[in-house]
């Protein structure tokens, strides 16, 4: 397992795990993911605008044991080590709950 960082107007946003390049091309590249980085906020503002550059890199060091911490506090019973797991690493809130949560 390889890890992605995600990139909006060269900011880390967001990084995850994936099997190898190709699949985290095609996580990145899918809609249903582009449309939630339009409808998470993050200070107020949509992490993407729908605009901006989007990114994808091989995550660093400190941002892959941030997927790593995450996993490891994760409550979820269910989920496995190869499960999609997307770790922010900016605060995000849903437009819904209209608070900022530390990713």
């Amino acid at each position: 397992m390889d890890y992605f960082t995600i990139e909006v107007g060269g900011q880390a946003v967001a990084c995850f795990r994936s099997e190898n390049v190709d699949d985290a091309t095609h996580f990145f590249q899918a809609e249903d993911f582009r449309e939630d980085l339009t409808i998470l906020q993050s200070q107020g503002k949509p992490v993407w605008d729908g605009v901006s550059p989007l990114n994808l890199r091989k995550a660093t060091a400190e941002e892959a044991n941030e997927v790593q911490h995450a996993y490891e506090f994760d409550d979820d019973p269910d989920r496995t080590i190869d499960d999609e797991f997307v770790v922010f690493l900016i605060p995000i809130s849903d437009m819904d709950d209209g608070e900022d949560d530390e990713a």
